[in-house]
């Protein structure tokens, strides 16, 4: 900033630099006491606890992967015995050129299917198998990651109430997630015939690709009226 000043000083005043940067500024410095402060004079005790801070604030945002906003940040500066309002450290992030990663919206895992569900309700609720295989209960799920989220498809036994069935993916597409989580379950199963496969409406589940599955393995396709509740014994 100081250089910027300096190579156009002769054309326009330190004056006029100093008030048309800070229009266009998204924090921190600059006047033109400060620019002549910083060219000239001894730094305040304000500049110099500053440059600490941000120094800080730098080292604390990468430490936790950049997902630090001002809230955290203030406490954890709190932690390490800086004592900082939370407005400056506001400030001194737009100083030290860094934000938080807001939470954004939640993705949606079920997705309305455009033909018509004809698939029966036979569970009505009633969550209980009277052994292994007799019911499956599939549905999708997300994982938040650093990088985005990760969709997780998976088949549960509703009599051991374990996953029996699962992929990953960062798409919804029917071929690329709750397929691949029932084609596992299919080959761990090894014997399908007469299986009950329970799930949404989604239109992941309505497919016909998906529902062709179910047939070739001796499936029966089942789903509830709302969502669908809790295993239980």
């Amino acid at each position: 900033m100081i250089a910027f000043i300096d190579e156009y000083r002769d054309r326009f005043s330190v004056e006029f630099i100093c008030t048309t940067l800070n229009k266009q500024r998204q924090g921190g410095f600059i006047t033109s006491r400060g620019y002549r402060n910083a060219k000239y004079g001894t730094p305040s005790a304000r500049s110099i606890r500053d440059r600490e801070l941000v120094a800080a604030i730098r080292q604390v945002h990468a430490a936790n992967y950049g997902v630090y906003g001002v809230r955290k940040m203030w406490h954890a500066l709190s932690r390490r015995g800086q004592q900082v309002g939370r407005e400056q450290t506001a400030r001194l992030m737009r100083l030290a050129g860094v934000s938080g990663k807001g939470k954004g919206r939640s993705p949606i895992t079920t997705h309305k299917a455009r033909r018509e569900d004809t698939r029966p309700d036979l569970v009505h609720r009633q969550f209980r198998a009277a052994g292994p295989n007799r019911l499956w209960v599939a549905d999708i799920t997300y994982v938040r990651t650093r990088a985005g989220f990760v969709y997780t498809a998976f088949v549960t036994d509703v009599f051991s109430r374990k996953i029996v069935g699962w992929a990953l993916s960062d798409s919804m597409r029917t071929e690329a997630l709750p397929l691949q989580a029932l084609n596992q379950a299919i080959t761990s199963a090894k014997k399908t015939a007469g299986v009950i496969h329970h799930s949404d409406h989604g239109s992941q589940y309505v497919s016909i690709v998906y529902n062709d599955r179910l047939t070739d393995a001796g499936i029966t396709p089942s789903t509830g009226t709302v969502g669908i509740p809790t295993i239980t014994h």
